[in-house]
């Protein structure tokens, strides 16, 4: 370890976050003269605090040890094998489907505030539901929300029917942003054909409450981009 880069590298840390020696010192329970001195190159912190450190701010250990800075890379990486599962799982689908003589059609919303990406795979004796990747587009919601549930829904005629649903009631609140990037509807075999969908037959019910107790409903009615009533 190059204890004069490692020194300008701490101060550099410090300044870059608006922090004084003094803020900085008190975040780790040391005096100000203490960190004075690691910038200085007169000591340094133990190598627990240094850890400490490179979490607080986002650092990975070995930048802080080479005082060279660098990001971490996990929530890359994370994100990156998210998406490979998920690339797995869809091509998985689409061969077993192909396989069984599945024709596709496009799902989307028809509301402007809201955009997904979705199918509808189906035979002549059953059909499959596909729905992800839903983005609330109707502006800047910085509301924390710490109840939503997203609801897909069949309509027919006067008749309404709970297909599935996604919930969130965890402890910390979430931004509906947030909460959206973890839904998907996947339905495998329902028993609803095609050929008996009506015409927007399908929408999504979204309700979020916050801390207040007040609940901001939306309603996504979808559509498929071609009617397969004498498709099957």
């Amino acid at each position: 370890m190059d204890q004069d880069r490692f020194g300008k590298f701490i101060k550099n840390i410090r300044k870059q976050n608006n922090l004084t020696q003094k803020e900085f010192a008190e975040k780790y329970n040391v005096t100000y003269q203490a960190v004075s001195k690691w910038e200085n190159n007169k000591n340094m912190p133990d190598i627990q605090l240094i850890k400490q450190i490179s979490e607080d701010f986002n650092i990975s250990l070995d930048s802080m040890l080479d005082g060279e800075y660098k990001r971490k890379k996990t929530n890359k990486k994370i994100i990156f094998y998210i998406l490979l599962v998920l690339i797995i799982i869809i091509l998985l689908v689409l061969l077993i489907f192909k396989n069984n003589d599945f024709e596709f059609k496009t799902l989307s919303s028809n509301c402007e505030n809201f955009s997904i990406s979705g199918s509808v795979s189906y035979n002549d004796k059953k059909t499959s539901i596909y729905i992800t990747n839903i983005k609330y587009c109707g502006g800047i919601d910085k509301t924390k929300y710490n109840e939503i549930e997203c609801i897909l829904y069949e309509s027919n005629d006067t008749l309404e029917k709970k297909i599935s649903s996604y919930k969130y009631d965890q402890e910390a609140d979430i931004l509906l942003e947030e909460f959206l990037q973890n839904v998907t509807f996947t339905i495998d075999n329902y028993k609803q054909v095609c050929s008996e969908y009506d015409e927007d037959s399908l929408y999504i019910i979204i309700n979020a409450k916050n801390n207040n107790d007040i609940t901001t409903s939306y309603k996504i009615p979808l559509s498929l981009d071609e009617n397969c009533k004498n498709s099957t």
